[in-house]
């Protein structure tokens, strides 16, 4: 890497950082980074996001489900009526890392800006966008922002509530968007290109290869769902162990059981988290008689995942069946396993390689915007190497150094696609 290019990278990851910081201040909870999607803290990142996008010399505008887009048309006569579309997220999960999501968005303002100080000529427009609800923290919906653009949202979405009873539909009123015109974020798949995402890898395999950078395979499979096991409430003195339907102790039952089924069917990269917990009347002097906990599956490729679906779904009637529960499963997430590009495979490994960096190719287990994007068009995945492989976690962090060179990398990405498709006119 020549002297200049360090220089360069070092420049960028200064930036990057000075920007991840701008958009770390704006939280719910002082003290930690919590900006839930449609959430006021939302807004004010958009419009710190539309701020720079603005600045980069792009054209910014915000679609109706409240996503920041932000264009750079092509700069060659000959071009194509194509876009190249480039983004991540800038909504988190509650007390969470500063760089999940909002990197990716940082990266591709930054990258755009590179592009024209260097007077790169594209012959495809390029639009950077910030998209909400990736994580699925507010509401029981994931990837919804994504989603619209691909053009698979359904109205039927914004119907769902938060923990506050607060309708998905009336937050996006409150945040500036428009529920009666989201069907009006999709995209056309013929007037794209493709769409690129660079992301934190929230795992440890670069830091294992001493790597900055990474090319994405794939991106695991996943399934949530709501689980709610119903039993009887009664007094805790009066009721004998044995003539108890104590709801909790099914549901201690059957996480375990989760944890099992999981850990066993490791060799297909099945994972299983149950992560939220809530139990009913929840009095210290009452046995439970409901409780609801989520469940988070996934899995390297398909067919394992459902296999551990079908294998929890019958430890679960087992486990009711010995305490005397009903249990009931309601899915309403789900995601099959997505394969990146060959062609964005092929182009990121050469952006790598100019650097003088080993190209590396890995799995992703985390799902992403690139998983909505699929369904419009051909994605390609870009990683990053995080400090002990930490996320969705206040010690998540990434050096300056790597948040520069993925930049750069992105750049030269952009810049080989670019290459490509002159060679094919």
């Amino acid at each position: 890497m020549t002297l200049a290019v360090s220089e360069t990278v070092r420049a960028l990851g200064n930036r990057s950082e000075e920007m991840i910081r701008a958009l770390a201040e704006i939280t719910e909870t002082e003290g930690q980074i919590t900006r839930l999607f449609l959430s006021p803290e939302h807004k004010r990142a958009a419009a710190l996001v539309s701020d720079w996008m603005e600045q980069a010399g792009l054209t910014v505008s915000n679609d109706a489900i409240g996503t920041v887009c932000g264009i750079l048309p092509a700069n060659n006569r000959s071009s194509s009526n194509k876009t190249l579309l480039i983004g991540s997220h800038i909504d988190t999960v509650i007390n969470a890392g500063a760089y999940d999501g909002p990197f990716g968005v940082v990266a591709g303002v930054l990258a755009v800006s590179e592009i024209q100080k260097r007077g790169i000529e594209l012959p495809f427009a390029v639009e950077v966008l910030a998209f909400g609800d990736e994580e699925g923290v507010r509401f029981p919906s994931t990837l919804l922002s994504s989603s619209a653009v691909a053009g698979v949202a359904k109205p039927e979405d914004l119907e769902v509530t938060d923990a506050d009873g607060v309708r998905l539909c009336d937050a996006l009123k409150d945040f500036g968007g428009d529920p009666a015109a989201t069907a009006k974020a999709a995209r056309d798949p013929d007037s794209v290109l493709g769409y690129l995402e660079v992301h934190i890898e929230q795992g440890p395999v670069l830091e294992a290869e001493r790597l900055s950078v990474g090319i994405v395979t794939s991106i695991a499979g996943a399934n949530r769902y709501r689980v709610t096991l119903s039993g009887m409430a009664g007094h805790a003195g009066t009721v004998p162990m044995h003539l108890r339907s104590d709801a909790l102790v099914g549901a201690a039952e059957l996480i375990c059981a989760i944890n099992q089924i999981a850990h066993e069917a490791n060799d297909h990269g099945v994972v299983a988290t149950v992560g939220e917990l809530s139990v009913e009347p929840g009095a210290v002097n009452v046995i439970p008689a409901e409780v609801v906990l989520s469940l988070d599956l996934r899995a390297a490729t398909d067919e394992p995942r459902h296999e551990a679906a079908r294998a929890i779904k019958q430890a679960a009637d087992k486990i009711a069946a010995k305490h005397g529960l009903s249990v009931g499963f309601e899915q309403y997430h789900e995601v099959s396993t997505c394969l990146c590009a060959d062609r964005f495979q092929n182009t990121a490994e050469k952006a790598i390689k100019s650097l003088g960096l080993r190209p590396l190719r890995l799995m992703s287990g985390a799902g992403h915007d690139g998983q909505a994007m699929s369904q419009l068009t051909d994605i390609g995945m870009m990683f990053v190497r995080c400090q002990g492989g930490i996320s969705h976690n206040p010690l998540e962090y990434v050096e300056p150094h790597d948040m520069g060179l993925a930049v750069e990398a992105l750049v030269r990405w952009i810049e080989t696609i670019a290459e490509e498709e002159r060679a094919k006119s």
